[in-house]
């Protein structure tokens, strides 16, 4: 399998190239040259193995030739050992919890996957990789548990400070070992900002071995297809058609879902259920995308102004609009409409979900509306509620109960170090 940029001026390559330079040399991002599609007879045996076999069988034709049967069996088998569970709200609308995972989060799939894609394209290198991350929330605990402890690799995670809950903030600033958290002065677009003109930096680059595991990297994308196959193999069989909301940022998620259904996957449409930061929702509905400063709200993981994915959405639906909308449609959310969404899941079905998830919900029902003919409705659940506990109660009244796991991490100091968002600052920190 062959790799080519989303900007059309870089040559093919291979996966170990487009995994370990994370962005290609023209500034596009990495998309496979054709993706293989599974006939309507292999989706239906999909319902009946085992989730290993389905999730391998997915990204073997993305890995071609370069990676042995066995090796990447083994990187989906310790990569994906966690459930994916389908909770039925009503006849129809499912909520796909994507949170079961060690950091309690749906990037738990792509990050594991990633570390160990890495780890084993890397294991004849000389030189240490450094991964650069920026994290609104879930991103920098998943590739935190994901690489700790992986020989020759370490890891730079910059997230904006005092935007993140401290369960986030605790997740993956307190590990130490080769990881390394930077408490950025200013927003996610400064983080992601600084990491991309990391990689647009000749000169550092020639004297540091840089990558990224933000969903730029190709190889945080392919295992997010797994989930949405998941969600086919546990989904009633229906006749109506299916609609897929995705609480949506940095829109690697959503990507992923249009790479399920160009696999084969029977999706009828997606709801890109945003909050306030509504640039991709504003470019559907007038055709024009206008990045800007994000704002901070109560579903901190989507607060992105500028997302990283939406050149490949583009390329996805070859780069017209009229194709966009026919895959896509988009919702915004405030807070005040998050907070009363979530309160009326607890009330009406008994459910906690998070601020994330709740949007997502914003998002299917204002789809519904709009589009009163039969269909189904599959919300993602992208976060563990106790990650949210302080918006959950402010929702509901009450906590959500507090995993164990995630207890521990809120009692450890937190060892990260203060940044500024000046580029020249962060450079000086990767030479140093």
């Amino acid at each position: 399998m062959r790799y080519r940029s989303t900007s059309g001026k870089a040559p093919l390559t291979s996966l170990r190239s487009a995994v370990l330079r994370g962005l290609a040399p023209d500034g596009g991002l990495y998309m496979p040259v054709e993706i293989a599609r599974h006939s309507p007879e292999e989706l239906e045996e999909f319902r009946r193995l085992p989730f290993t076999e389905v999730c391998y069988r997915v990204v073997r034709p993305f890995a071609g030739a370069e990676v042995p049967d066995e090796m990447l069996w083994q990187i989906v088998s310790e990569a994906i050992n966690f459930p994916v569970k389908l909770v039925s709200l009503s006849p129809g609308m499912h909520i796909l919890e994507l949170f079961h995972g060690p950091t309690l989060a749906f990037k738990d799939f792509g990050a594991r996957f990633m570390a160990r894609l890495m780890a084993y394209f890397v294991r004849e290198e000389t030189r240490p990789l450094t991964v650069l991350v920026a994290t609104s929330g879930d991103t920098g605990s998943a590739v935190a548990h994901g690489f700790l402890g992986v020989p020759g690799i370490r890891v730079v995670i910059l997230y904006p400070s005092k935007r993140i809950s401290e369960a986030q903030e605790k997740q993956f600033t307190t590990l130490g070992e080769n990881i390394t958290a930077l408490e950025v002065a200013g927003t996610f677009d400064d983080c992601q900002r600084l990491v991309k003109q990391a990689f647009s930096d000749s000169a550092l680059n020639q004297r540091a071995f840089l990558t990224s595991a933000n969903s730029i990297n190709i190889a945080r994308l392919l295992p997010q297809m797994f989930y949405h196959v998941a969600a086919y193999r546990q989904l009633p069989v229906a006749s109506v058609p299916l609609i897929v909301s995705v609480p949506s940022g940095n829109f690697g998620n959503l990507t992923a879902g249009i790479f399920a259904k160009r696999i084969g996957l029977p999706v009828a449409r997606f709801v890109a259920s945003t909050n306030v930061n509504d640039v991709v929702p504003e470019y559907l509905r007038t055709g024009e995308f206008h990045p800007r400063q994000a704002k901070a709200t109560y579903s901190n993981a989507m607060d992105v102004g500028s997302p990283n994915n939406f050149p490949r959405l583009i390329d996805l639906c070859r780069n017209r609009l009229d194709n966009v909308r026919k895959e896509i449609w988009g919702h915004p959310a405030t807070d005040e409409e998050t907070l009363a969404a979530m309160k009326m899941i607890h009330e009406r079905f008994g459910y906690i979900a998070d601020p994330h998830t709740a949007v997502g919900v914003l998002g299917w029902e204002a789809y519904k509306r709009e589009h009163p003919e039969p269909s189904q409705g599959l919300v993602l659940a992208t976060a563990h509620p106790a990650k949210f506990a302080e918006i959950v109660q402010r929702a509901i009244g009450s906590a959500p109960p507090l995993p164990d796991r995630l207890a521990a991490y809120l009692k450890r100091d937190k060892l990260s170090l203060p940044m500024s968002n000046a580029y020249e600052d962060f450079r000086r920190f990767l030479l140093d």
